[in-house]
């Protein structure tokens, strides 16, 4: 195979005929992957999609309190801990999210530890603590007395929400006086639990009160904004007045809290007194400084390699928790490389391996990217379209060159500080470019084998994911394999 660099020195020319020619002979290397991993590659009837996503977690008291799509169920965490663990032990979440995996993991006792980069996934994690450490007592006397109080009529000296550009203009403007007033009014409580719990009421229903709507790689804006860049009619349906929203949040929150049936305040539900461990940042610079062997069990799912910009998605809640543009803007750039505007981070990787004495490890990790056939193969003919313009966006190959490079540190860091013994399950999706297919599953496993892993099950959702609207029109309907790998050492 020819050096994908001088591809993008000096591109060939490949007619539509050719390309399609060269097809099935351009996927030599991942097809012999096929060959490799096919015996670890079956079907699990447990793992449905509502499970390795939110949508198990909709009506499930504590954890339907926030949409976090990305996320997955508890139930899921429930099967794959009982399935793959002899018992509880240290786990770990390198991108932890909204929490479930630390949540779930603790009410079966075992010592959770997760990684966070995003502010959002550490505020809802935050929550859940003061959840079950707040007075029953006082926050059905708040819920009370706030559901009959008018929050525009709150004395405020400052505008506690302050909007950054993606977000100018995101709620009616009686709305905007309606939570600023509220967040003036959590101000004034004292118990910090409470506090944190009636703040999160409204963090929890900005997208229900906003001309917003989460869209995977942006936020779609309802046609009433009025906002002059909507070139679409779109209309997200209902929006909520601030205090019908607030009010069935609290009620939801107060039925889960005081009238479930929770063991929340009775220190009796398996793990209670383990407490769960919080690290803020990315795990790219986190993972290196945890110890040798420290986790018994890592269970995760990365972000994607599809594009999805958390940042702008979840624009609203970060401004909502105070983040300036320039803040926001850093974020995305410090976050795992999924989206076209990522810089690459491994000369300041490199920096911080090498000034705490790691240097070999993020070495192994290079030289495994580099040396993986099948991924230079796929790297090899992204360049290509993208030389013939057939890429909806230049930097799409430097974007999933950048998404396996930081995996590969991510993996063997994993490895490193997984107990021998130990087994890691990571959720991810395969995806698909100008028609070219990424098996993410298979490239992976293989750096997990090249980091001393061996692979268990590459256990492969019923129903895949299709083709975007846009490629399934140039390719056909093909399914990706959306899988859970299982990793030991």
């Amino acid at each position: 195979m020819e050096n994908p660099d001088l591809i993008l020195a000096n591109p060939p020319t490949i007619t539509p005929q050719k390309r399609e020619n060269r097809r099935e002979k351009h996927t030599r290397y991942r097809d012999l992957l096929e060959k490799k991993y096919q015996r670890f590659i079956s079907h699990n009837p447990q793992l449905k999609r509502t499970l390795v996503s939110f949508q198990a977690n909709k009506n499930v008291p504590l954890y339907r309190w926030f949409k976090y799509k990305e996320g997955f169920s508890a139930q899921m965490v429930r099967y794959i801990l009982e399935t793959l663990a002899e018992k509880p032990g240290k786990l770990l979440d390198p991108f932890a999210g909204a929490g479930a995996a630390l949540f779930a993991s603790q009410e079966l006792g075992w010592e959770a530890t997760g990684i966070e980069l995003l502010p959002v996934g550490s505020a809802i994690i935050e929550a859940r603590q003061a959840a079950e450490k707040v007075d029953p007592a006082k926050l059905q006397k708040a819920i009370t007395s706030i559901c009959n109080m008018d929050f525009s009529a709150v004395e405020s000296d400052r505008s506690p929400i302050k909007h950054i550009p993606i977000t100018k203009d995101a709620f009616p403007q009686d709305t905007e006086r309606q939570v600023n007033g509220y967040l003036a009014y959590c101000e004034n409580q004292r118990d910090p639990y409470l506090r944190t719990l009636l703040r999160f009421a409204a963090f929890c229903i900005l997208e229900m009160i906003s001309y917003t709507r989460k869209d995977g790689q942006y936020l779609r804006w309802d046609y009433r904004a009025g906002r002059t860049r909507v070139k679409a009619r779109f209309n997200k349906g209902k929006i909520y007045s601030f205090k019908e929203a607030l009010q069935s949040q609290l009620e939801a929150m107060r039925d889960d809290l005081v009238y479930g049936e929770m063991d929340l305040f009775n220190h009796k539900r398996p793990g209670n007194g383990k407490e769960i461990r919080l690290v803020q940042g990315s795990c790219l610079e986190e993972l290196c400084k945890f110890g040798d062997r420290s986790f018994d069990f890592i269970l995760t799912s990365p972000p994607y390699c599809n594009r999805y910009d958390y940042t702008r998605t979840y624009a609203l809640e970060l401004v909502f928790l105070g983040k300036t543009d320039d803040e926001v803007k850093q974020l995305r750039q410090q976050m795992l490389s999924c989206t076209v505007e990522n810089r690459e981070k491994m000369d300041s990787l490199r920096s911080l391996y090498t000034g705490m004495g790691k240097a070999p490890l993020i070495e192994s990790a290079i030289a495994a990217f580099d040396g993986h056939k099948g991924l230079q193969e796929v790297l090899y003919w992204l360049n290509i379209y993208n030389s013939e313009g057939l890429l909806n966006n230049s930097n799409i190959p430097r974007m999933v060159a950048n998404y396996f490079l930081e995996m590969a540190l991510v993996v063997f860091e994993m490895s490193r500080v997984l107990m021998p013994g130990g087994k890691i399950a990571m959720v991810n999706d395969n995806v698909r470019y100008s028609g070219e297919e990424v098996p993410v599953d298979l490239i992976l496993s293989d750096f997990a084998e090249a980091a001393g892993l061996s692979t268990k099950n590459i256990w492969v959702l019923g129903t895949g994911k299709g083709n975007s609207s846009q490629q399934m029109g140039k390719y056909g309907r093909a399914e990706l394999r959306k899988c859970v790998y299982v990793w030991e050492k």
